[in-house]
């Protein structure tokens, strides 16, 4: 299969980035960010979650940083609402895209939302329909697509499943996560070739963690089975919190990196994107979690 001419990144720097983060983050220095982000030719960026503050603290503040961000046009700033309270919160926001998550494990559903696979996606019938009377676009992700922390392997089949039932309720594109980062290439491809039995290769996205330095093998092996659309996060933000350690989002600029050697567009800036990466990371007191950063900042 031919390469993507172009391909849509989707940076989750601040909001899945940032969640993880211990120290206190303000709303101007995540303000700015999404700002760099934008400058720096982003087209899709999630901004923030409307969560219970007491299971996400960092994210408390996502309704004033959609009041004072700059708006462009042509870019798409979301938020990730799991319930209906959330998404109307997010409609007061006035934001214009949102996404809702579920697993592909019992055992990580009942462990990080207390409730089964099927109870989660029942949960979101009435968010998808209020989304669909405001005319709102809901992204659905799938986590542990590759491995769960407690079931071990995940078969495809299950993937395929709830990808399925996300689709069937009105997600118009449903990203892939590779939570821990253990999946690799040749089993990439096979679920991938499974779930497109299901969901067309054009609804999908890849979502890889780099927890086993596996994320941009998994996204060649995306591409070659015409995948156009990946998660990433400016400067590796965001950690893997059931792999002690280990890292987690995959580097946008990385990603980048890898997607402009194949001569692929994406409308990204690389010197703005490393600029947006180093600057969060000063604020934050930690080293950039890129290594093509890390790289050109040395030279």
């Amino acid at each position: 299969m031919n390469l993507p001419h172009s391909v849509r990144l989707v940076e989750v720097g601040p909001r899945d980035g940032l969640q993880n983060e211990k120290q206190p983050i303000s709303v101007a220095d995540k303000v700015r960010l999404v700002d760099d982000l934008s400058t720096a030719g982003l087209r899709y960026i999630e901004v923030g979650s409307f969560v219970s503050p007491k299971w996400v603290p960092q994210m408390a503040g996502s309704a004033e940083v959609f009041s004072d961000i700059q708006r462009r046009p042509g870019i798409t700033y979301a938020a990730l609402t799991p319930n209906l309270k959330g998404f109307e919160a997010a409609l007061e926001a006035k934001v214009e895209e949102v996404a809702v998550f579920a697993a592909a494990s019992e055992a990580f559903s009942q462990k990080n939302i207390n409730c089964s696979i099927a109870d989660s996606l029942q949960r979101f019938v009435p968010l998808l329909e209020a989304a669909k009377a405001a005319k709102v676009r809901v992204r659905g992700y799938v986590s542990c697509v590759l491995g769960c922390p407690y079931d071990g392997d995940v078969a495809p089949q299950q993937v395929a499943a709830v990808a399925r039932e996300l689709h069937a309720m009105g997600c118009y594109e449903v990203s892939l996560g590779d939570t821990i980062g253990t999946g690799t290439a040749g089993k990439t491809r096979v679920l991938l070739d499974v779930v497109s039995r299901d969901v067309p290769r054009e609804r999908l996205a890849g979502h890889f963690h780099d927890t086993y330095g596996q994320a941009l093998a998994n996204i060649y092996a995306s591409l070659l089975e015409g995948i156009s659309v990946f998660d990433s996060s400016v400067a590796g933000l965001g950690g893997c919190p059931y792999a002690k350690g280990a890292t987690g989002n995959v580097a946008s600029e990385d990603v980048l990196y890898l997607l402009q050697g194949l001569g692929i567009d994406t409308g990204v800036d690389m010197d703005g994107l490393i600029a947006a990466g180093q600057r969060i990371c000063q604020v934050l007191g930690k080293a950039n979690g890129s290594r093509v950063a890390r790289a050109r900042l040395s030279h």
